[in-house]
């Protein structure tokens, strides 16, 4: 595993350097940032925004010392303005990011929320992921296990969650396996780096 929590496993897509580190990893272990023409630094979480682009991984300290250090400039081969609050911009950008994939999820009928959906669908081997509040209650997470080979997300809050069901708080979610799957799971892993965070108490297997 790299930092903050995202594999290694460099198959899936190019990879990129980060400026801080100088380790290699998939383009989605990292966050992206230009220059906008008025010079200040601006984070392409989407990555789609133009121009030259320089990595650092999804982890907080990280991107807190290239701010303190001011490696962007170096990286971008020019002089920059970062505005205050960046990585903190930054954590909610993903925050949507991971709530509109869900949210996506759910209206093609790939996401469930409420414990005895979620209950029924890891019972009945359907589900491929596993979400938990941060917030919610240790014990009622701990009734619910992670599918086996599956993944867990448990960073996230109940009114993140709540904000991807249409609804004003969940505490449980679970999703099928396919390309949603994947991207939120990517995407919840450069979140999770964000955040310090053990990952929630839900337990895991697989």
């Amino acid at each position: 595993m790299g930092r903050g929590g995202v594999s290694k496993d460099h198959s899936d897509g190019p990879d990129r350097k980060c400026i801080v580190t100088g380790e290699v990893q998939p383009k989605y272990g990292l966050i992206r940032f230009v220059a906008g023409p008025d010079g200040q630094v601006y984070p392409d979480v989407m990555g789609k925004l133009p121009g030259r682009g320089v990595y650092v991984a999804a982890d907080r300290a990280i991107l807190d010392k290239a701010v303190s250090k001011k490696m962007f400039a170096r990286g971008l081969k020019m002089q920059v303005t970062i505005a205050d609050g960046l990585v903190d911009d930054i954590e909610r950008q993903l925050v949507r990011r991971v709530v509109d994939l869900l949210s996506l999820a759910r209206k093609s009928g790939a996401a469930v929320a409420g414990f005895e959906k979620v209950k029924s669908w890891l019972d009945k081997e359907e589900a491929q992921i596993l979400l938990q509040a941060s917030d919610g209650s240790g014990r009622g997470k701990s009734k619910l296990s992670t599918p086996h080979l599956g993944k867990y997300i448990g960073w996230l809050t109940a009114d993140e969650l709540g904000m991807a069901f249409g609804r004003q708080t969940v505490i449980h979610a679970a999703l099928t396996s396919g390309g949603l799957a994947k991207r939120v799971v990517e995407e919840a892993q450069r979140l999770r780096g964000l955040r310090e965070t053990d990952g929630g108490s839900g337990r895991t297997e697989g």
